[in-house]
């Protein structure tokens, strides 16, 4: 028997799938695990389109909203936008 990977970004095909997948990763508080969040979410949209949509390098992307990425408060903006997720505050 032959397997694959699981990759969580070949299923975050849908706005409320993705919204979903980063509000649990959100909720955590872990700031690693929520640019690595963005970072596949950027990865299913595809990242060529991510880096012409935001206006930034595609290697800068992967690196930035990694794991081990620590993306300036812009960068994570940037992709938010081209997501086309809005972030919205609530009280704790």
């Amino acid at each position: 028997m032959k397997t694959t990977k699981f990759d969580v970004a070949d299923y975050l095909d849908s706005p409320e799938m993705i919204a979903g997948y980063l509000n649990e990763a959100l909720a955590t508080g872990d700031t690693a695990l929520v640019t690595k969040a963005i970072g596949t979410i950027a990865r299913a949209k595809g990242m060529t389109a991510m880096a012409k949509e935001t206006g930034m390098a595609r290697e800068h992307l992967y690196k930035a909203l990694s794991e081990t990425g620590h993306p300036e408060f812009a960068t994570v903006m940037k992709a938010l936008n081209a997501i086309g997720i809005q972030l919205e505050a609530k009280a704790a």
